[in-house]
């Protein structure tokens, strides 16, 4: 007797609970979500569809995607590229099943284009006045505060730090241990004496608290009462709260993330290498790192300027002699090489990538010209 045939809704369910062995439960909410609304369209604009093998790009995926642009209230780019990520994800997997998908349903130029947002460190003076106004303050959230900010790790690995957090890794040398978190990584971050100072400040602290509170944080450097969110977000009303009691100029909230992204920027500045911050920051792309060089140009080009200021003699950049060309071969190639070296100097200074090919292209027609003059040269002799 043959087993009846699974509906889409069955099919996609049993691929989530497989993934749900290997991913975060937050994880796997996701993808029973997308899956849930995929089906959901197929059965309300295309009720033909039964099976994976109806699947077409076009009308059915294209028709999804449309849909999913035209949502009220409409959802952001970030959230249209996580929903095709999990489905392209489950139709890869049942396709590598056995299951009877067809190839290229969803396809690299159908992802939102991605916004590039750059870190955003506080500027010296507001870095400067909220320091001082956790220190003043010094409760339990600010300390904490400020151990964000003297070691760059994330507000939601401050909250997971163990009561045994500190480490001894040589003589007179400690590091934080950062637990496994958000990329399914732990490391050691270098604690200096301020960071020393505030891990022993808040013990001192946490010892005041309540016992029924401490029940509920066994193991925690941080107490919490409500859990883990809860946590995180009065940290996030606190560092605000103290950003306006400090009196930052900033117009925008600040959030604790903030103290990450200027942690980053200050180690960059004091000449920190990239590989190492990207290593102390747990970034497991060194693109991530690559971003808070962008942050510290303007602080660069200052420094640069600022030392040119101070130089004793100006450097006299050469000019480029360029004789009367005269009308033979030798002639014109050696206006040739000068108009060469005049289009490299001029591609050099300029940001454009395009721009920059497109001289790059116009530098090889003027070689293959020149070849051509040699050439013809050659064949005079």
């Amino acid at each position: 007797m043959s087993q009846p045939r699974q509906t889409l809704e069955q099919i996609f369910e049993k691929q989530v609970q497989t993934l749900a062995l290997t991913l975060q439960p937050f994880t796997v909410v996701k993808y029973q979500y997308v899956a849930r609304y995929f089906v959901g369209y197929l059965r309300e604009t295309f009720p033909e569809v039964r099976r994976l093998s109806q699947l077409r790009r076009d009308p059915h995926m294209l028709g999804w995607f449309r849909w999913l642009c035209e949502l009220r209230p409409p959802v952001g780019n970030h959230t249209r590229e996580q929903r095709l990520l999990c489905l392209r994800r489950l139709l890869d997997d049942l396709a590598f099943q056995g299951h009877p998908v067809q190839p290229g349903l969803i396809l690299r130029e159908d992802f939102p284009a991605r916004p590039q947002y750059l870190p955003r460190a506080m500027s010296p003076e507001d870095d400067r006045r909220l320091q001082e106004e956790l220190r003043r303050a010094d409760t339990m959230y600010s300390n904490a505060l400020l151990l964000t900010r003297v070691t760059g790790i994330r507000i939601g690995e401050c909250i997971h730090l163990p009561l045994d957090c500190r480490r001894q890794v040589g003589p007179e040398q400690w590091a934080l241990h950062v637990p496994v978190g958000k990329l399914h990584t732990e490391r050691l971050v270098p604690l200096d004496s301020e960071g020393l100072r505030l891990i022993e400040r808040i013990l001192e602290l946490r010892a005041l608290a309540s016992p029924g509170r401490l029940a509920k944080s066994k193991g925690f450097l941080l107490p919490r009462v409500g859990g883990r969110f809860a946590l995180f977000q009065t940290l996030r009303e606190a560092m605000a709260d103290f950003a306006k009691r400090a009196g930052c100029a900033d117009s925008s909230p600040l959030s604790p993330h903030r103290l990450r992204h200027t942690w980053a920027t200050e180690m960059l500045l004091c000449g920190m290498s990239l590989p190492a911050l990207m290593q102390l920051m747990g970034h497991k792309d060194i693109r991530m790192t690559l971003r808070y060089l962008k942050v510290t140009q303007p602080d660069l080009q200052r420094e640069f300027h600022k030392a040119r200021q101070n130089t004793a003699e100006a450097y006299n950049v050469p000019s480029l002699a360029v004789p009367a060309a005269t009308a033979d071969i030798p002639g014109i190639r050696h206006a040739l090489a000068a108009a060469r070296h005049l289009l490299e100097m001029y591609r050099r200074q300029l940001s454009n990538d395009k721009a920059r090919r497109r001289l790059q292209r116009l530098d090889r027609r003027l070689l293959d010209v020149d070849q051509q003059l040699q050439k013809i040269a050659a064949a005079e002799k």
